[in-house]
């Protein structure tokens, strides 16, 4: 008789296949903003829907929040590497795998890697975007309880392959049916979770593209699209003519435009009509405005209005770059964390495929993944951390050597002998 705790219990697949469809949909469309694909139509009470759908403004500053933390963060090493895991992710393409599973984390707040066997004894590493796999999560230890991942789907966005993760099998599914069953030794399901800023309430993570910055950018495409319409009649000025006589031609419109030349006759009493131009709308609000929405989408995404093509008078150094990007260091620095346990997980399991043995998982405590600085240091900052690693190895005999070093300034030494 079993005697399982419902915590123990299984979903199953059904229920994580609804669990997915729930938060797909908001997925999908954080990946449509990355893109530059979201369609938006803005709110107005001016602007008539014809010239709102001629009008449709793109903004990329939801890529760049993306891209710009998640190019400073470069992979470097696990230390320590009891368990050769520094091998098996180089034989699956490690600079590709590193950054793909990063990039789709930080655009849906998690992305999973499935581990499966492959040539060579080498276990095979694939990464599934967050919108195409889920999971019940083991809050302890970041790994999954059991999980489901969808490889393909078809013409009608219909699951077509799918996967389902459990300790111990691998489930594989087409087209609702199950083909075949995988087992294996290793210690938790198959699909590992890459989650970015988890916490009690969201323990899958946070996206990058919060709703914040999603205000923001709809608020600066709202005022590029206005500018664009307020510019046609800053590039064409209406004109008027009052006093013309009621016997008169109608006037080409089109012609009294591009016209270099115009001429009015006096009517039958000797009055002539006389001309004007309304006053040309200004552009200086719509650049304000956009400004104001780039000041606040920096401020939400610790990025500075020089990175939001507002470029600043005077050119930057080194220092005062790293000092305007505190906050996009500190968030840096948090990634690196929450990162470096998921691919640890990752090498764990892949270690337990890969010798047919179940590790405990307190035997890879000892290895620790190793990144290059968020900023790397130039010439002048390079020589200071030498003056200072100096003076306190003068007091610390060894403090510093070749790998916290390299941990600082994040160039590698010559090897002894070479």
């Amino acid at each position: 008789m079993s005697f399982l705790k419902g915590a123990d219990k299984l979903k199953g697949i059904d229920y994580l296949r609804n669990k997915l469809d729930v938060y797909r949909r908001g997925a999908s469309y954080r990946q449509e903003l990355y893109d530059m694909k979201d369609d938006y139509n803005s709110p107005g009470i001016t602007i008539p829907p014809q010239l709102k759908r001629q009008y449709k403004a793109t903004l990329g500053w939801g890529s760049k929040a993306v891209d710009s933390l998640a190019d400073r963060l470069v992979f470097r090493e696990f230390a320590n590497d009891n368990f050769n895991i520094n091998e098996i992710f180089k034989m699956n393409s490690a600079d590709i795998l590193f950054d793909d599973a990063k990039l789709s984390a930080l655009i849906n707040s998690c992305s999973f890697i499935y581990i499966s066997e492959g040539d060579e004894n080498i276990p095979r590493l694939q990464v599934i975007q967050g919108s195409e796999a889920t999971g019940i999560l083991d809050p302890v230890t970041r790994l999954l309880k059991e999980g489901y991942a969808v490889l393909s789907r078809d013409e009608y966005d219909k699951p077509n392959e799918e996967l389902y993760f459990e300790t111990g099998r691998t489930d594989y599914y087409v087209k609702g049916k199950l083909i075949k069953s995988v087992t294996n030794y290793a210690p938790a399901p198959l699909l590992v979770p890459i989650i970015y800023r988890p916490d009690a309430t969201k323990p899958f993570g946070r996206s990058r593209i919060t709703p914040s910055a999603i205000y923001y950018q709809k608020y600066a495409k709202r005022t590029l699209e206005r500018a664009d319409i307020t510019a046609e009649f800053y590039s064409w000025p209406q004109k008027y003519a009052i006093g013309t006589s009621q016997e008169s031609e109608p006037m080409d419109n089109w012609k009294a435009t591009v016209a270099s030349f115009l001429e009015f006759t006096k009517d039958d009493d000797g009055d002539m009509p006389k001309l004007g131009q309304f006053n040309v709308p200004s552009m200086s609000p719509f650049t304000e405005q956009l400004r104001t929405a780039a000041s606040g989408f920096a401020g939400e995404t610790g990025l500075t209005l020089d990175d939001l093509g507002f470029p600043s008078d005077n050119p930057s150094s080194a220092e005062a770059i790293k000092a305007s990007h505190e906050t996009l260091r500190l968030t840096a620095e948090k990634a690196q964390r929450d990162f470096s346990n998921g691919f640890l997980n990752v090498g764990y399991l892949a270690a337990s495929l890969r010798d047919g043995f179940s590790y405990k998982r307190n035997r890879i405590y000892e290895t620790k993944p190793k990144w290059e600085p968020v900023f790397k240091p130039d010439a002048s900052t390079i020589s200071l951390i030498g003056d200072g690693a100096i003076k306190v190895n003068q007091a610390v005999p060894g403090y510093f050597n070749r790998n916290n070093l390299r941990d600082l300034t994040g160039v590698d030494g010559e090897q002894d002998g070479q």
